[in-house]
């Protein structure tokens, strides 16, 4: 049985047994023993939905795959781990935090797991990477399984906060219903379009000011 949280776990165990992801299985593997890297660990795969339970999301924040440099790599879109240098687009996300709201950020590391145990879902649409290999794992079918988590939270729920930065996870709008959810997009944070459509966009107290309406916690950003 695969390791995941059971409020996930009842609605897509089903997924599981899907030629699909015995594929994705057989491929990762066979990688593995190949010699290649992975990234994440295959232990934690899952673990941005094992961190934010279904029961519990107020906000999703999708991106495209894990980071591919050594140490980077994280189970939860845009996080590094511990300590580690954070690369450009991570630096820029709590730019605009200050920005935002006014405040120096006291960040000592650039783990965002605070967030998700604040139920912010960060979803990479790609579950794996192959080491210094970017967008690798891009056709092997993950976003089969990804696309069903969205479609999932936007059919089961109500006034989630969709946060959808640049074109690739503005392409999964179509599968959130509109009337249900609080879509925000932008540009991607990396340097390369922040100073177009990222900075100033507002995102954050923009979520926070949604949930409090609807009597929500806001976010601890």
């Amino acid at each position: 049985m695969v390791n995941l949280h059971s409020s996930w776990l009842q609605y897509l165990k089903l997924e599981f047994e899907k030629d699909y992801m015995k594929s994705i299985k057989f491929f990762l593997e066979s990688e593995i023993k190949s010699g290649k890297i992975i990234y994440p660990n295959p232990k934690n795969i899952f673990n941005a939905l094992n961190t934010t339970s279904f029961d519990d999301v107020k906000v999703v924040i999708l991106w495209q795959d894990p980071y591919h440099w050594p140490n980077q790599a994280h189970w939860l879109s845009f996080s590094v781990l511990e300590w580690v240098n954070p690369p450009p687009s991570l630096k820029n996300i709590f730019k605009e935090i200050e920005n935002d709201l006014w405040r120096k950020s006291l960040i000592v590391w650039w783990d965002l797991t605070n967030w998700a145990k604040q139920w912010v879902l960060l979803l990479n649409a790609i579950l794996t990477v192959e080491a210094w290999n970017p967008a690798s794992h891009s056709k092997i079918w993950w976003e089969i399984f990804t696309d069903e988590i969205i479609k999932l939270i936007s059919e089961k729920k109500e006034n989630i906060v969709f946060i959808l930065w640049w074109a690739f996870a503005q392409s999964k709008e179509n599968l959130i219903d509109k009337n249900k959810h609080f879509i925000l997009k932008s540009a991607h944070p990396s340097p390369f379009s922040s100073h177009r459509w990222f900075f100033w966009c507002r995102h954050f107290s923009k979520t926070n000011e949604f949930l409090k309406k609807i009597w929500k916690e806001e976010i601890d950003w």
